[in-house]
C-alpha cells in the first residue's frame, strides 16, 4: 500500500440511522480490479479495489459496506476502511473464517490480485452522529473495519472519543502497530490482560450523554446489548455480521402485493422472499440474512415478524417496513409495497 494506511472516499455527511438509510444509493454494481492484496493479521487480509473504466468511486460514510460479487457466484458484504481523505480505491479487510459459507473462503485462497470482479456502490446501516460530544468505540477482531472508520472521521472532526479494540491475541489483531500507543486507544489482548473486556467498567467511565458503537463477534454484540440496557435508543448503535435470530419461516399467511394487485400465498417452511421470487417478481436482495439492507420494503398494511439486525426497535413498533428476506408476518395477510 502506499500513501494513507485507511484509504477510502469521502465526502458525504453522515445523519441518522434512519435517514441514512431511507436515502441509501441505489445498489449498482461496478467492474473493479483486485489492485493490491496484503495480510493484516494472522488469518487477515485487506483488499484494495480500483474501477476497471478509472472512474472516480461513489463517496461512503464512516460505517459503510459494499457488496462483494464474487466469481464462484456469491455475494458478501465487507465494510469499507475509510480515511479522512479522498482515495480512489475501496479497501476492505476479510477475516478467513473457518465456519465460513464459502465468502471468506474464496476470498482468502482464491482470489489474486489483478483478479476482476463486481461490487456495489456503498450503504450505510451503521452511521456515525458526528456531533455527539464523546463517542465511545468498542470492537472485537474483523469489526474493527467499520468502528476504524468511524476513528478516522472523528479525528479529522477534532471530536472526542475512546477505542477499545480487543482481539485474543497480538498475532489476531489487525493495525496493531499503526494503532499501539495511540492516545484514546486501548488494545486489549484476552490473553495479555487473562480476560475479556469489561464492558460495563466501559460503559459506566465514559461520560454523559457518550454515544456507544459496538461490532465484533456476536458473543461480544449481545453482551454490548445487554451492559447498555435500558440506555436511550439513539446513543447505542451495534452492526452485526452474522444474524441472531433464525429467519421466519412458520408461514401460513397471505402477502398482497400492492402495486401489481397479486396475492401470493406463504406456505409453512418458506420465506416471503422464495416466495416472490418463485412468482418472478424481481426483488432486490444480497445477504439473506437480514443484515445488509438489499430488501428493505415498505409495509402498508399487516404486522411483520421482524427478524432483521438493522431496523430500531422504535421502527419494528412502528412496522412501516421490513425486510423480506429473513422477516415473516404475525398477520394473516401483509400488504406490501411492491
Amino acid at each position: 500500500m502506499t500513501g494513507n494506511l485507511f484509504p477510502s472516499v469521502s465526502g458525504m455527511t453522515s445523519t441518522d440511522k434512519t435517514a441514512t438509510r431511507r436515502m441509501k444509493i441505489p445498489v449498482d454494481r461496478m467492474a473493479v480490479r483486485l489492485s493490491s492484496l496484503t495480510e493484516l493479521a494472522q488469518g487477515t487480509k485487506l483488499y484494495e479495489f480500483t474501477r476497471e473504466d478509472g472512474a472516480s468511486l461513489p463517496a461512503a460514510t464512516a460505517g459503510s459496506h459494499i457488496d462483494v460479487y464474487l466469481p464462484n457466484g456469491l455475494t458478501r458484504q465487507y465494510s469499507l476502511i475509510l480515511d479522512s481523505q479522498p482515495s480512489p480505491i475501496y479497501a476492505v479487510a476479510v477475516k478467513d473464517d473457518p465456519t465460513s459459507r464459502g465468502g471468506s473462503r474464496f476470498m482468502h485462497h482464491e482470489l489474486r490480485a489483478g483478479a476482476k470482479l463486481e461490487i456495489s456502490s456503498p450503504r450505510n446501516h451503521f452511521p456515525l452522529t458526528e456531533s455527539a460530544e464523546h463517542t465511545v468505540l468498542i470492537a472485537g477482531g474483523i469489526g474493527i473495519t467499520p468502528i476504524l472508520s468511524m476513528l478516522n472521521r472523528l479525528k479529522s472532526l477534532g471530536r472526542s472519543f475512546e477505542l477499545h479494540y480487543a482481539c485474543r491475541a497480538r498475532e489476531d489483531m489487525a493495525f496493531f502497530e499503526q494503532l499501539q500507543g495511540m492516545p484514546s486507544i486501548d488494545l486489549h489482548l484476552d490473553l495479555e490482560r487473562g480476560g475479556i473486556l469489561d464492558l460495563d467498567m466501559i460503559r459506566r467511565n465514559a461520560p454523559t450523554e457518550s454515544h456507544f458503537y459496538c461490532c465484533g463477534p456476536l458473543p461480544m454484540l449481545e453482551a454490548f446489548e445487554r451492559s447498555t440496557h435500558g440506555m436511550a435508543e439513539n446513543r447505542v448503535h451495534v452492526e452485526y455480521f452474522s444474524p441472531k435470530q433464525a429467519s421466519a419461516t412458520k408461514g401460513g399467511f397471505a402477502i398482497e402485493l400492492a402495486r401489481t394487485k397479486r396475492t401470493l400465498f406463504v406456505k409453512p417452511e418458506q420465506r416471503i422472499i422464495d416466495v416472490l421470487l418463485a412468482a418472478g417478481v424481481n426483488v432486490p436482495m444480497s445477504c439473506e440474512q437480514g443484515i445488509c439492507g438489499s430488501c428493505e420494503t415498505r409495509v402498508l398494511a399487516g404486522t411483520p415478524d421482524h427478524r432483521d439486525q438493522i431496523l430500531t426497535e422504535a421502527e419494528r413498533r412502528d412496522g412501516k417496513s421490513m425486510m423480506v428476506c429473513c422477516s415473516g408476518s404475525l398477520s394473516e395477510c401483509l400488504v406490501l409495497d411492491i
